[in-house]
């Protein structure tokens, strides 16, 4: 069964169930996940005072989703990214392009090369910024 993440919602009825002194059985029954899940929650977002806040719990699961996601190599408004955005209205293909990111040797670019995918991804970019901008 694969894991979810809680959603504010259930954030708040554990910090209320808290509130009320309910146990946790009772708050994982009200909201439907396991009691590891909710110890784990409870051990993971605890403030300094031994409480649980939302806006806390939120924050501190936001922070280490970002700090576990790899940082993007074709950021809008980038060098890289601009490169790419020519080569793609020069018409060639993602994979033409990931070609002569392996091959080219720009010192401000070490380490350009970028998967197909990430190209596609960017030239799906590209074609909304055009649309958007008329």
């Amino acid at each position: 069964m694969p894991y979810h993440e809680l959603s504010i919602e259930e954030r708040i009825i554990i910090q209320l169930g808290q509130a009320q002194g309910f146990s946790l059985c009772r708050i994982t029954a009200l909201i439907k996940r396991s009691p590891s899940t909710l110890s784990r929650e409870l051990r993971r977002n605890r403030c300094s005072g031994a409480s649980y806040l939302v806006c806390t719990a939120q924050q501190q699961m936001r922070a280490r989703r970002q700090a576990c996601r790899p940082q993007r190599k074709l950021l809008p408004g980038s060098e890289r990214f601009e490169l790419v955005a020519h080569m793609l209205r020069e018409r060639l293909s993602p994979e033409q392009i990931a070609g002569k990111l392996r091959r080219m040797s720009i010192p401000s670019l070490r380490d350009a090369y970028v998967c197909r995918e990430t190209i596609y991804n960017a030239s799906m970019q590209c074609q909304w910024a055009s649309y958007t901008r008329g």
